[in-house]
């Protein structure tokens, strides 16, 4: 077995030298999880909109429940979409298992609790006036609604980075539905654990440092725009 230094060296080649293979597992990793953020960040601000400024019955019950979403292991997640996908499933005839829009369907569901319970939990915190004086000044709901997140962007944009730094890692949901195929479905997180496994450490730490990399390009983001907010205020 090699040591930590020797597999970090050949980590850092893989990386340099442009290794086809290392970069499409990349590749596939943001196609899916970009989509799947990309899908599920509209719907889900705009239920924590009405849970946290609408009155209906159930409405506790919703934010308890998805608060409660957000310990969900990514493992069951992925054992409920593989049963739904499956052949006998109530969506087995779509024949979506071990691809990535079945994927893009886990990662959705992984995604949307954070958005909603994050995204409720910034707009409950704002002050209700600037909602009730856009109604005032005459703006329909939904154009309220868009200044007032406007207001909570940089509360709402950590919710979606939250959301995303989930997916991007998750392992448990892309193993189940995805099947790890190589160049299909093989994204960074199977891609460490099958290289693990297989006493390949080169790869897995490769594909690692990239992981790292995005968290600190997103940290990166999120620190750029909420600074861009405080000198404007």
């Amino acid at each position: 077995m090699e040591s930590l230094g020797q597999a970090t060296t050949r980590a850092l080649a893989l990386l340099f030298s442009g290794d086809a293979a290392l970069w499409a597992i990349i590749g596939i990793s943001l196609k899916v999880s970009l989509q799947a953020i990309l899908y599920a960040t509209p719907p889900g601000l705009v239920l924590a909109f009405l849970l946290a400024h609408g009155r209906f019955p159930g409405r506790r019950a919703l934010i308890s429940t998805f608060n409660t979403l957000l310990a969900v292991p990514a493992v069951v997640v992925g054992l409920s979409v593989y049963m739904a996908l499956s052949r006998n499933g109530p969506l087995g005839d779509l024949r979506l298992l071990f691809t990535q829009e079945a994927m893009i369907i886990g990662q959705f569901l992984l995604a949307f609790p954070i958005l909603v319970a994050m995204g409720h939990a910034a707009i409950q915190g704002a002050d209700r006036r600037a909602w009730e004086t856009a109604l005032t000044l005459g703006a329909p709901p939904w154009r309220a609604m868009l200044t007032l997140m406007h207001e909570l962007r940089f509360g709402l944009l950590a919710a979606v980075l939250a959301a995303f730094g989930r997916i991007i890692a998750e392992v448990g949901s892309s193993m189940m539905v995805g099947g790890n195929i190589l160049n299909v479905t093989r994204n960074i997180p199977t891609a460490i654990a099958l290289e693990t496994s297989k006493g390949e450490f080169a790869q897995g730490i490769a594909l690692g440092l990239v992981l790292l990399l995005m968290a600190l390009v997103l940290n990166f983001t999120l620190g750029v725009f909420q600074g861009k907010g405080e000198l404007r205020t």
